[in-house]
C-alpha cells in the first residue's frame, strides 16, 4: 500500500467514521503567517509575547477565532495548536493562536495581562489580514478556558489595552476553571484573597458580558463539569445569552485533541455554529462518503 493512499484512508478515517451530514463553512486554503510580536515593551517575552495567525485565503472580513492554549498556567506554546488554526480557517475563520508568559515565571495577572495584550494586537491589527474587528470570538482549554472566561468577565484587563467586554463577539471557555475558593496554587495566583478573587471569572459577572458557549467533557477532570454549570447560572441570572454543554466520549485531553483533528468533531461542530450564530460565517452541510 502506498504512502499517498494509506493518508487518504488515514483522513477518511479521522473525518468520517460516520457518515452523517456536518457543518462546514467552506473548504478554503490556508494562509499562516508566524512569529508576530504581539507586545514590545522593555520587559517583553522574545518568545512568549507572539501570536501565529491562520487566515482562510483571499477572503475578506471573516470572523475571527481567539484561542488560548492550555498547560495549567505551566506549560504549553502555541506551535502545538496549529491544526485548531488549521481547522477554523479551512471553514472560514481567521485563527489567532496565541502565546503567554507562564508560571512560575509570572503569576497571576500576568497570564491574562499577556492574553489581554494578544487581543489588542488582535482588534488593532486583524482588518490588516482581512478579518473583521468586530467578529472576534475569545475560545481556550483547560488554563486556556479559564483565560477565556476571565478575559470575557473581569473588564479590568481589556480596560487596560483602552478596550471593553464589547470588544469580545463571544465567548467559548472549554474544561476551565471559573473560580479558584478551592484552588489556590500560589505559584499561579498569588497570594491573598484579593488574587483569588481577581482569577476567578464567576467573582466578576454582572450582565456586561458576551454570549457565552461553556463546553466541558463527559469525563473531565473532577469539578470541572460543576463550575461549568456554576458559570452559565451565574451569567443566565444576569440575562446573558449562554449555553453549556456536555461533550459526550471525551476526557479533558480527547476534546481538545479530537477538536483538532476534525472538523466534523462535535466540539469543532459547536465552536463553529455558535460563530456562525453571531456573525455572518455561513455553515453549509456536508456528507464525506467512506473510500
Amino acid at each position: 500500500m502506498n504512502f499517498l493512499f494509506s493518508s487518504l484512508l488515514l483522513a477518511n478515517f479521522l473525518l468520517s467514521q460516520e457518515t452523517a451530514p456536518f457543518k462546514t463553512g467552506g473548504s478554503f486554503e490556508v494562509e499562516p503567517h508566524r512569529n508576530i510580536s504581539y507586545y514590545e515593551g522593555k520587559d517583553a517575552d522574545t518568545k512568549k509575547h507572539k501570536l501565529d495567525l491562520y487566515l482562510p485565503k483571499g477572503q475578506k472580513d471573516f470572523p475571527v477565532l481567539f484561542f488560548i492554549h492550555g498547560g495549567g498556567w505551566t506549560s504549553g506554546d502555541r506551535w502545538q495548536y496549529g491544526m485548531v488554526g488549521q481547522t477554523f480557517a479551512k471553514n472560514g475563520v481567521g485563527v489567532v493562536v496565541i502565546s503567554y508568559r507562564l508560571s512560575p515565571q509570572v503569576q497571576h495577572p500576568g497570564h491574562i495581562e499577556d492574553v489581554a495584550r494578544a487581543f489588542a494586537w488582535t482588534h488593532k491589527n486583524i482588518a490588516k489580514f482581512g478579518g473583521s474587528p468586530d467578529q472576534i470570538f475569545v475560545t481556550g482549554q483547560s488554563a486556556g478556558g479559564h483565560l477565556a472566561a476571565l478575559l470575557a468577565t473581569n473588564e479590568e484587563f481589556l480596560k487596560a489595552q483602552n478596550l471593553s467586554l464589547k470588544n469580545i463577539k463571544g465567548a467559548m471557555p472549554m474544561s476551565g476553571i471559573y473560580t479558584f475558593g478551592l484552588w489556590r496554587n500560589e505559584k499561579v495566583i498569588g497570594k491573598g484573597k484579593d488574587a483569588v478573587d481577581s482569577a476567578s471569572p464567576l467573582k466578576h459577572i454582572n450582565g456586561k458580558e458576551p454570549p457565552f458557549l461553556i463546553l466541558y467533557a463527559e469525563k473531565d477532570f473532577p469539578g470541572c463539569g460543576k463550575m461549568s454549570q456554576d458559570l452559565c447560572s451565574a451569567l443566565k441570572e444576569k440575562n446573558i445569552p449562554v449555553e453549556c454543554k456536555e461533550i459526550k466520549d471525551r476526557n479533558h485531553v480527547t476534546i481538545m485533541f479530537k477538536l483538532m483533528m476534525s472538523e466534523a468533531d462535535p466540539t469543532t461542530q459547536e465552536l463553529l455554529e455558535f460563530i456562525a450564530k453571531y456573525s455572518e460565517l455561513k455553515l453549509t452541510l456536508k456528507k464525506i462518503m467512506p473510500l
